[in-house]
């Protein structure tokens, strides 16, 4: 199509913009971690401090969603995907929701698997989903200000945008965010023209390092560069870029960092259907009834007097889990309780299931991924371990000062923007610097001492983290300054 024939956009004085947030996964639907989290109670945070912005979400239909919400859905139609040499069925589903409207790309081959990801044809899959974005922008008859794109699996998208699309929607503006940096979308070149539908002429924009990286090709041709974080936008220009430090520098004028928020409403002790007692910061008493019920869950001696301490996380190295291997005897030496769940590798599996098998009557473990069970720990436990080797903005620690559990933390990345040690004023958690089991140890030590030796400070410090706001808000407003910057 020419120019001639590019559908055109008006907007008033005065009016708002249109979003579309292009993700492979979003709550309530689909989410495997932070990611899906993040996009599924962003939008609403931005209609809450923007009547005038609009903000829709279009993510793949899977299996799983469409078992679980496919009988709400209204089938819009279909389009023809190209991609290079294969021409595939794209179907468009809608379901409206909180006020939000969520579309679903349908295609059985790419996307009716049990799995989200860790496909072989993971690079195929999400190529044909980033090229469906701008396909079906007419028939779902919504043409947006800014396409919002999350992480490498959508990274193609603001690629698609300025090459194959560009004539066609030339006033689109393209936002992507880096939730995670170490996963980039690395392939080789080989497949270039046959996966990702790209002619040579436009191999520069994702050549990296002799291999196809679809994040530097999101991160070259967007408008707008985003992290989850202001410390982790610094540390993915000095180091912490996983090789894309020079590309990101050659881009800082794009780059900001907003800090993530969490679903205060979902995660409140006040109302929270799964705990065995509601409490809030005024009634902090109250969670003792938690611990009890938590420590039955486990099969632990119950006793609201022994400190428990609890990992909520994916077992996986980054998040600092080969910290804790070394020092775990010497920890359950002391007169504590420790509780973990969380799935990973299988070295870090097994070691803790043999660990809870050694010892029964201090150690509880769930290999598993229950949100349900996450916020009975999060309510029941009294420290919440998060030694992070590296982590761009974290939920966990701000879910455990909402539930009046004292985070020790690592700083590094969002977590260093949002938990502040109480040893240096008036703090919400613990923080410890060097990536060292040792400093680890000493530091919970030190937070088990406030525990037994001065429940008053203790007291005061669960109600600072209650008391700390985590809300969307602040962050919503961001990124709407972020959006109006792009007009």
């Amino acid at each position: 199509m020419n120019k001639s024939a590019t559908p055109k956009k008006t907007r008033g004085k005065g009016a708002g913009q249109k979003i579309l947030f292009a993700v492979s996964e979003v709550a309530p639907f689909v989410a495997t971690g932070g990611m899906g989290q993040v996009v599924g109670t962003l939008p609403l945070a931005l209609k809450r401090v923007s009547e005038k912005t609009e903000v829709r979400v279009i993510s793949p239909l899977y299996r799983k969603v469409r078992r679980q919400f496919g009988s709400g859905m209204e089938f819009l139609g279909d389009v023809w995907v190209h991609l290079s040499w294969r021409s595939q069925y794209c179907g468009v589903f809608k379901l409206e929701r909180d006020g939000v409207i969520y579309y679903f790309i349908d295609n059985e081959r790419y996307f009716d698997r049990d799995e989200v990801y860790g496909s072989y044809d993971d690079g195929e899959r999400f190529a044909f989903f980033s090229k469906a974005v701008p396909a079906v922008l007419e028939l779902i008859d919504y043409v947006p200000d800014i396409i919002h794109a999350h992480d490498w699996q959508t990274a193609l998208v603001p690629v698609y945008i300025s090459t194959t699309y560009a004539e066609r929607y030339p006033d689109i503006r393209t936002v992507f965010t880096i939730h995670n940096i170490e996963y980039q979308g690395k392939f080789p070149m080989a497949i270039l023209g046959d996966v990702f539908d790209l002619q040579g002429y436009d191999m520069g924009l994702v050549e990296y390092n002799g291999c196809i990286n679809l994040m530097k090709g999101a991160i070259v041709c967007c408008d707008r560069l985003t992290t989850v974080s202001p410390s982790y936008a610094q540390e993915i220009t000095s180091g912490g870029g996983y090789g894309l430090d020079s590309i990101i520098a050659d881009n800082i004028g794009k780059l900001s960092g907003i800090i993530n928020g969490i679903d205060t409403e979902f995660y409140d002790p006040a109302s929270d259907p799964a705990l065995a007692q509601k409490y809030d910061v005024d009634s902090v008493e109250k969670k003792a009834a938690n611990k009890k019920a938590l420590q039955k869950l486990f099969g632990l001696p119950v006793n609201t007097h022994k400190p428990v301490l609890c990992v909520v996380s994916r077992l996986v190295s980054h998040k600092g889990i080969d910290l804790l291997l070394p020092i775990m005897e010497e920890l359950v030496s002391d007169d504590v309780q420790f509780l973990l769940l969380g799935t990973g590798d299988d070295r870090f599996q097994l070691f803790f299931t043999e660990l809870g098998m050694k010892h029964p009557d201090k150690i509880g473990i769930n290999i598993a991924f229950n949100p349900e069970v996450s916020n009975k720990i999060y309510a029941g436990s009294d420290i919440m371990l998060m030694p992070s080797l590296s982590e761009p903005c974290g939920l966990s620690q701000m879910i455990a000062c909402r539930y009046g559990t004292v985070p020790i933390v690592r700083a590094v990345g969002g977590i260093k923007d949002t938990i502040r040690d109480c040893r240096l004023g008036e703090g919400n958690g613990f923080v410890f610097r060097n990536y060292e089991s040792g400093e680890l140890l000493d530091t919970i030590r030190k937070a088990l001492h406030m525990f037994t030796h001065h429940p008053d400070q203790w007291e005061e410090l669960m109600k600072e983290g209650m008391r700390t706001d985590f809300s969307w808000d602040l962050s919503a407003k961001a990124y709407i300054d972020m959006y109006s910057s792009l007009r």
